[in-house]
């Protein structure tokens, strides 16, 4: 997030780390619903507690979120008499902490005139049809320090109403919540609800190159709720995260969700103007005739061309039980290509291409007769007015097998759609 404010920094003595590790142990495994088992990782291996109800769980999450708060940002020493701001300031171990807000305002056009007043189905942001309306807005806190760091978000809009419909009331602003530790040489221990180690695009309408979501994006986790422990190699070229979640896109998991999923993250930068990604996702989701067993990995690369030439191509497959206990599996993919051009430091166009096909629906319901099977594509032109504030607008056509499309006379394979964001952060 661009241009934070930042307040002034503070000592994070040792002894807060332990702390933080302290509820780290003991609170978050009510919240995670561990197995009875103890996990095959010495760092997170804990035993089985009673089942605590959803409540409780959430309370216990939220006191051990402020608790770490209070921790990072009332050190021993900032309280001690005998220490000046000068000193604290100076400490061997000092953090800064930040405090920035966003805020993106959209109007969508449906070309097909449709009296439908959220389009598409598929899109979990940007899907408000011809009103004005807030994608997303937000204020975060962040700290930083040798050892410790902490993530504190929350937010409103479109995209928190898609997104969190299925979480408790209580948890439905609940952006981000998360809190790392340092164990070793470049190794961190984060818990808490987490952006997605998955993909290349972001909740953050900024941190993308287009207006709108991928479908692909829209349709994988846009956040996940667990441990994730990963390393990064001195020389920066690599990363390596394995992760265990409370199951796909969940903060609460529901009621016979009790094993957790695992995940991995694999990133190797070889040059500077070179990313590869691959991660992957293996858990169980609840359907009525029982758990199934799904699998998803995505992999993507983002290259930098030349100075003004910028390209990612991304590709998503998936598979999952057809039924509980069955050996066939449902299987889904969609390629994507974006390019980028930057016309200046205020000026850039961005053009994608993706195609998505579920034919068992199975993450997409179209209601088509040969599943969902659709081909987008998208312009996109960014004007970065002042440096808090940010024009897009983008055109976006979509171009399926089956009618899957509302329009004034019933339904129609194509669809096109003009959408326009206001940005300001801080």
């Amino acid at each position: 997030m661009a241009s934070p404010i930042k307040i002034t920094p503070y000592s994070a003595p040792r002894t807060q780390s332990q702390l933080a590790w302290f509820y780290l142990k003991n609170a978050m495994p009510s919240l995670f619903r561990l197995p009875k088992q103890p996990l095959p990782f010495a760092l997170l291996a804990t035993q089985h507690q009673p089942t605590v109800p959803a409540k409780k769980r959430i309370s216990h999450f939220a006191s051990w979120v402020l608790f770490c708060l209070g921790q990072l940002l009332l050190s021993p020493n900032a309280l001690a008499d005998n220490e000046s701001p000068s000193s604290i300031i100076n400490a061997s171990d000092t953090g800064s902490t930040t405090l920035s807000a966003y805020l993106e305002g959209y109007y969508l056009h449906d070309f097909n005139q449709s009296n439908a007043r959220s389009r598409p189905s598929f899109a979990y942001s940007h899907n408000a049809v011809e009103t004005a309306k807030v994608n997303l807005g937000l204020v975060k806190l962040n700290h930083q320090a040798d050892n410790t760091r902490l993530n504190l978000a929350l937010g409103a809009g479109s995209y928190m109403r898609s997104n969190y419909a299925a979480e408790p009331q209580i948890l439905q602003h609940l952006l981000e919540a998360n809190v790392g530790i340092k164990l070793g040489h470049n190794l961190w221990l984060d818990a808490g609800v987490m952006p997605s180690h998955i993909g290349f695009e972001s909740a953050i309408g900024l941190d993308n190159w287009t207006l709108t979501r991928s479908i692909l994006a829209d349709n994988s986790p846009y956040f996940e709720t667990g441990v994730k422990l990963s390393y990064t190699s001195d020389d920066g070229k690599w990363l390596a995260s394995g992760l265990l979640l409370n199951g796909w896109q969940k903060i609460n998991p529901k009621d016979g969700s009790t094993n957790p999923a695992l995940g991995y993250q694999l990133s190797y930068k070889p040059n500077a103007n070179t990313t590869l990604n691959s991660s992957a996702y293996l858990g169980e989701e609840q359907a009525t005739d029982g758990k199934r067993t799904r699998y998803f990995h995505n992999f993507y690369g983002q290259f930098q061309l030349s100075d003004r030439w910028h390209a990612i191509i991304g590709l998503d497959t998936g598979a999952e039980q057809a039924a509980a206990h069955a050996k066939h599996h449902h299987v889904w993919f969609s390629p994507v290509a974006l390019l980028q051009y930057r016309y200046s430091d205020r000026v850039s166009v961005s053009a994608r291409a993706e195609y998505y096909q579920d034919a068992n629906q199975v993450i997409v319901k179209s209601n088509g007769a040969n599943g969902f099977k659709t081909w987008a594509y998208s312009a996109n032109l960014d004007y970065k007015v002042s440096q808090h504030f940010t024009v897009r607008t983008e055109l976006r056509g979509f171009d399926s097998q089956d009618a899957i499309f509302p329009d004034n006379n019933g339904y129609s394979s194509q669809s096109v759609m003009a959408t326009t964001a206001a940005i300001w952060h801080y």
